[in-house]
């Protein structure tokens, strides 16, 4: 496994989603499941990328980001909608990747096996929306085993996350 890919820390964004995939991280919003909708996942893994390195992208086109107004609440706090929505996030980083874009970028491989601690799994329901994402923390006999929010989890299969019709599987690098 390569820890570390093109400034992507892998060990960093994983050390970062074992320690707050059970217990979520004070100093970030949570967003909590909603009418059976939304919820915390993404939110999470901008968390776990955010650790591993990926800067910040500040611009009305293109953004990712988080704004922790350093109030003690963080019900303050803003946030760019790739960083907390499933489907924005996945075509955030696919474009990057597409655009050679500096930024934290995803490359979608079809084949599990070429897949890294660090990467992320997205799920997209029957409608062609992407609507969660977990991030693979461990592996078990050649499977990826992920770490999630909305429901929270720790290293579980990723098939066993969520009932979806394709699996999307992003390398991640910067």
């Amino acid at each position: 496994m390569r820890w570390r890919q093109n400034g992507y820390s892998r060990v960093d964004a994983v050390r970062y989603a074992t320690t707050y995939a059970l217990s979520p991280n004070p100093a970030f919003r949570y967003f909590p499941v909603i009418n059976n909708s939304s919820g915390d996942c993404t939110n999470f893994i901008s968390q776990c990328l955010l650790a591993g390195g990926a800067k910040m992208q500040y611009n009305n086109s293109h953004p990712w980001w988080y704004n922790n107004k350093g109030t003690p609440n963080v019900m303050d706090d803003t946030w760019s909608i790739p960083w907390a929505v499933a489907n924005s996030l996945y075509y955030y980083l696919k474009t990057n990747q597409e655009k050679k874009s500096p930024y934290v970028k995803g490359l979608e491989v079809y084949d599990k096996s070429l897949l890294d601690v660090g990467d992320l799994i997205c799920y997209e329901g029957n409608d062609g929306v992407v609507f969660h994402s977990a991030i693979i923390t461990s592996f078990f006999n050649g499977e990826p085993l992920v770490s999630q929010h909305s429901f929270e989890a720790l290293n579980i299969p990723y098939e066993k996350s969520w009932i979806t019709r394709k699996h999307h599987f992003l390398k991640i690098s910067i």
